[in-house]
């Protein structure tokens, strides 16, 4: 079999999808950093990793809940059919997570992957609050991973 640039797996974005991804991720992430961390009605903060290949910094802006004492729940959803990139850098390397909050600098985090009773428990307060996002998890295959982010 051939090497053809031009394939890709299914369900995966292509070049231009993935071009507008990165060009709204640092828009979303300058009004981040200015203090208006809001997007569509949710919560937004910076999750900073490290790329699980490339060893590069990478910056995403994500939807969060509060978890209390210093507790965010994140759900890697991505909308396909696939966990979102960030999700699979930060399983990689969680010793080098960080949060930034709205107007905020970098926090260091602990991410633990909620699973079981624990994350249906995080799961219910997530729809609860969102209920768009219970939507998107309706019409998925795969179950959204849920994971809790606490300050180091």
């Amino acid at each position: 079999m051939t090497n053809n640039p031009g394939k890709r797996k299914p369900g995966t974005p292509g070049a231009f999808s993935r071009w507008m991804q990165r060009k709204m991720n640092a828009r979303m992430n300058r009004k981040i950093r200015r203090g208006h961390g809001q997007f569509m009605g949710m919560d937004v903060l910076i999750l900073n990793t490290v790329g699980r290949r490339s060893g590069q910094p990478r910056q995403s802006p994500v939807a969060w809940f509060d978890d209390g004492d210093d507790a965010r729940l994140v759900v890697a959803s991505g909308g396909g059919s696939q966990n979102p990139d960030w999700h699979a850098n930060l399983m990689a390397h969680p010793d080098k997570a960080s949060i930034e909050l709205p107007g905020h600098d970098a926090t260091p985090v602990i991410p633990q992957q909620l699973d079981g009773a624990e994350r249906e428990r995080a799961w219910q307060r997530i729809a609860a609050a969102q209920p768009r996002i219970a939507k998107y998890q309706s019409k998925s295959d795969r179950e959204y991973p849920v994971i809790r982010l606490t300050a180091r």
